[in-house]
């Protein structure tokens, strides 16, 4: 009976092994189970709310799976680097993504810091040539001063005030550009009002005068480029002799100023002179 029971024991023994074994090689055998976007949904429900609203090439071209690979614990980091995806750009080589893209399932959503430029220039190449071929106050100033959103071209009065209150935020790119503000070029249909607002004086002689210059636009003489003064025989030619020329080499010697052709007033007429002392005679004493 003893030889019996040690028999029975053995074969269990042996049968349970089997029974391991087989199980083991069929769980070997059956495929490991992978993620897919479905499951990420049920634990992480922010970032497929934002790439579904926001997510540009984020939400067509890849899955979540594409970017993390793999799950924590399993995975020790499952963060990946921009990088991985974006290269041949000299943009894509810049650190600190998040500097802009704030939130990488929404990356064209771009907010900036007051301080960035080395980033913008990376695209934006012609800015930088207009703002260091004429410096300017705005040379000095980081890009995401005025373009705090990407994308957004702010208003000149949010930092400038007009010269007058007849001109609005739309007139300032008729005179200015904002890469090179201070190199001033204007169209030939420029108001007379935009001149005027800063040169109040010419501008009111101007529009007294009876002359036909009160008739001509000031972007007609002043063409093109701020601070432009011609010369009045680009006009008017060679209108007196030679020999009266060469006397009266300054127009403005006899007509005055251009906004104000032929009109003297008293106070720029020369002086009359005094009539010379009588002469004392000699010997004679002056009482």
């Amino acid at each position: 009976m003893k030889s019996l029971a040690k028999f029975m024991k053995t074969f269990g023994a042996v049968v349970a092994l089997m029974g391991i074994t087989a199980f083991g090689a069929v769980a070997a055998d059956a495929p490991k189970a992978t993620l897919t976007s479905n499951d990420c949904v049920k634990c992480h429900s922010n970032p497929p709310a934002d790439i579904a609203a926001n997510g540009g090439a984020h939400k067509t071209s890849v899955s979540c799976q594409d970017c993390h690979a793999g799950h924590r614990p399993a995975v020790k980091n499952n963060i990946p680097q921009c990088s991985q995806c974006h290269t041949d750009k000299s943009h894509y080589k810049l650190s600190g993504c998040l500097r802009c893209h704030n939130n990488p399932h929404t990356p064209k959503i771009i907010k900036l810091a007051n301080n960035i430029t080395d980033e913008c220039l990376t695209c934006h190449s012609q800015q930088i040539v207009k703002l260091k071929q004429v410096p300017s106050k705005h040379t000095k100033l980081a890009c995401s001063f005025c373009h705090n959103v990407h994308g957004k071209i702010p208003q000149c009065t949010q930092c400038h005030k007009p010269h007058s209150a007849d001109m609005g935020a739309s007139d300032c790119k008729r005179c200015h550009q904002a890469h090179m503000p201070t190199a001033v070029t204007y169209a030939s249909d420029t108001a007379n009002k935009m001149c005027a607002a800063c040169h109040k004086k010419a501008s009111e002689l101007h529009s007294k005068t009876a002359t036909k210059h009160k008739d001509v636009a000031c972007v007609t003489c002043h063409k093109d480029k701020h601070k432009t003064v011609p010369a009045c025989q680009s006009c008017h030619g060679v209108p007196h002799p030679a020999s009266m020329m060469a006397r009266f080499t300054k127009c403005g010697e006899c007509h005055n100023i251009a906004h104000d052709l032929n009109h003297w007033s008293p106070a720029s007429a020369a002086p009359e002179k005094s009539a010379p002392a009588a002469a004392v005679k000699k010997g004679h004493k002056k009482k």
